[in-house]
């Protein structure tokens, strides 16, 4: 069994896949555009002291998103 977490959840290091996006509209666009869909493997880079923004390495790039909407992103 799987437990689910948001990408707010990942520890430096930690690798997942995506299960969906809780995000509508232009955001939501804007990050399938980047590649983050269903399956994709993310890695959690660095995060900053404070917590947010949180750099991910997605498909080659790195990506820094806010906490707001990391939250908003399933994975496995």
């Amino acid at each position: 069994m799987f437990i689910q977490k948001t990408l707010n959840d990942l520890r430096t290091g930690q690798k997942v896949r995506i299960i969906t996006l809780l995000l509508k509209g232009n955001i939501r666009r804007r990050l399938q555009d980047i590649g983050l869909i269903e399956g994709t493997e993310v890695e959690c880079l660095l995060k900053s002291p404070s917590g947010d923004p949180i750099a991910f390495l997605i498909r080659g790039a790195v990506i820094a998103l806010r906490s707001e909407d990391s939250s908003k992103i399933l994975c496995i």
